[in-house]
């Protein structure tokens, strides 16, 4: 694969989704967007928003808030929403929260909805999104909390409080869905956009 000319921009801190395109043999600068999430969220739910608009409008955000400072680069943003049962969640604060979280999820199904858009020069030129279902194994207070002792606070960084590249795959008995989703990032949608933009090609 090879990056032509044109500049290309993460809008993200996620190291998962930086390791996705890196991975991929993407080349690019990865850039914190700086955007409120917590107040776009509580917004779009007072708008009584379904989780996949939550999801692209956070997405779009993010690209858009860091493109109008790099009006000569393309910009890649992208968010993760979880539903489980009707509630939306949030990625845990901290470790006390993290096992809250995995207590409502064992034994549970939930939805993993991510999003990722192109914004060039402020504008949208590309969004998709996509839904994996994850269903998780009823487990126990004390192997959760090893769970989380085995995990360190890197897990904080996922949504649902688990990295599947890694142990967090054993939590689960069933996963309908795309890999790189579940991971943040529906990846090959984006490499078929970003040749489609001859930001990439063979």
């Amino acid at each position: 694969m090879k990056n032509s000319s044109k500049k290309l921009i993460l809008a993200s801190a996620s190291t998962g989704r930086s390791s996705v395109l890196k991975n991929a043999g993407v080349e690019f600068l990865q850039i914190t967007s700086g955007v409120d999430e917590d107040a776009l969220k509580l917004e779009a739910e007072k708008e009584n928003l379904s989780p996949e608009k939550i999801a692209v409008r956070l997405a779009g955000a993010k690209a858009r808030a860091v493109s109008l400072e790099k009006l000569d680069a393309f910009v890649i943003g992208a968010d993760q929403v979880l539903q489980c049962e009707g509630s939306l969640f949030d990625k845990p604060r901290n470790a006390e929260e993290a096992l809250a979280h995995l207590k409502i999820f064992q034994g549970t199904t939930h939805q993993l909805i991510s999003s990722v858009a192109l914004v060039f020069k402020g504008e949208t030129r590309w969004v998709h999104t996509e839904t994996a279902t994850m269903t998780m194994r009823p487990l126990s207070d004390n192997t959760l909390e090893r769970y989380l002792d085995a995990c360190g606070p890197e897990v904080l960084e996922s949504v649902g409080v688990y990295r599947l590249e890694g142990i967090g795959a054993t939590l689960f008995e069933k996963i309908d869905g795309d890999y790189f989703t579940i991971l943040g990032l529906p990846l090959l949608p984006l490499l078929a956009c970003l040749r489609d933009e001859e930001i990439i090609s063979d």
